[in-house]
């Protein structure tokens, strides 16, 4: 939860996983936002490319759509790559 003060940011990461730096830096963004927080990784997202959760980077964790649309209620901005 933000303290007082500060803004609640949701990133979306919706770009192609290769071949585009947009994701990449999406990515770059929610990390240095998660030294705060965690970051939720779409489930389908991570099915549909073979990706198991022992995959994942320490501070991530398979997500799925009924938490986003929490996120998305919950979040005062939200950024999209």
């Amino acid at each position: 939860m933000a303290e007082p003060g500060q803004s609640r940011v949701l990133v979306i990461c919706e770009g192609p996983a290769y071949g585009d730096e947009r994701s990449y830096n999406g990515l770059r963004l929610a990390d240095t936002l998660a030294k705060r927080d965690e970051v939720g990784c779409c489930g389908s997202c991570m099915d549909a490319r073979g990706m198991a959760d022992e995959h994942l980077v320490a501070g991530t964790r398979r997500s799925t759509m009924a938490e986003l649309a929490d996120w998305v209620l919950w979040a005062d901005k939200t950024v999209t790559f």
